[in-house]
């Protein structure tokens, strides 16, 4: 499915990953391309940065298709706020606490 706010995922827009229950990183998605699979089905491709970007982790249950987060609900960047470079299981474990 491609996303129908594309404009607004291109202009510094990420993908968070779930991992584990968590979203635990980010990449920013760098372009929307089209594609066809081997069995010719359209697709919408994602062209994303290399660079995976580690977040304060916060449980988050898997799901399927686009969620949009407004920049204020978006996890923050581990080390961009007052957490600076906490190691990364006294971050979940503060996540899971409420405490970050």
């Amino acid at each position: 499915m491609t996303p129908k706010r594309d404009s607004e995922l291109l202009d510094g827009g990420s993908i968070y990953w779930i991992i584990r229950g968590r979203v635990q990183v980010r990449q920013k998605i760098l372009a929307l391309d089209s594609g066809v699979d081997d069995q010719g089905v359209p697709h919408c491709v994602l062209v994303l940065d290399r660079t995976l970007v580690p977040v304060v982790p916060r449980p988050h249950r898997p799901f399927q298709g686009w969620r949009y987060l407004d920049p204020k609900d978006a996890p923050k960047d581990l080390g961009q706020d007052s957490n600076g470079d906490m190691p990364e299981e006294m971050a979940k474990a503060l996540a899971e606490m409420g405490l970050i």
